[in-house]
């Protein structure tokens, strides 16, 4: 993890030196780099989902004599049925972010197509657009499979809030 934040920060003065060299890059260039951004951020969270349904196959998994099933994750993380919950909640707070990134999106695409009545270039191509509301609304479903899966896990205070969190993602994509 210092490897990780080396490395990062050398990149981040990298980024910041050629922003300022170059004080104008390209769209394509910002384009695709929100892009990564968001397929980064998926694929965080569908990690995450991964270790969640490990997790609970792994508390599932313990047989006699407190052997472990062969939930790599079990095993990695230590886990315990504590964990659980936690893991779920940062896994919702990672689907906000990326519902965010998403909307962020379709705001822009928005504007562009405003800008083109007055006579603005816009790349009316939705596929991108629609590929990234699929693909968050596909781990959507499974997180929210899991979250179910293990509502008895959860308990009677914490279940409702993350149901109200899963609607309110939901229902913001549906409505933008």
């Amino acid at each position: 993890l210092r490897l990780v934040t080396v490395l990062k920060a050398i990149l981040e003065g990298e980024k910041a030196a050629v922003l300022e060299r170059d004080h104008h890059l390209p769209l394509s260039f910002h384009r695709r780099q929100e892009e990564l951004k968001f397929s980064l951020g998926l694929q965080r969270l569908q990690h995450r989902v991964r270790e969640i349904q490990a997790l609970r196959d792994g508390s599932a998994g313990v047989g006699l004599g407190g052997r472990m099933g062969s939930s790599s994750a079990w095993v990695c993380r230590g886990a315990q049925r504590g964990e659980l919950p936690t893991l779920i909640l940062e896994a919702v707070k990672e689907l906000e972010l990326a519902k965010q990134q998403v909307l962020k999106r379709i705001q822009i695409w928005k504007r562009q197509q405003q800008l083109a009545g007055n006579g603005a270039l816009f790349e009316e191509n939705l596929t991108p657009l629609q590929k990234r509301c699929e693909s968050l609304v596909e781990v959507y479903f499974q997180l929210h499979q899991q979250v179910m899966a293990a509502s008895a896990e959860l308990g009677p205070e914490l279940l409702p809030r993350l149901l109200e969190r899963f609607n309110e993602v939901l229902s913001s994509l549906v409505k933008r």
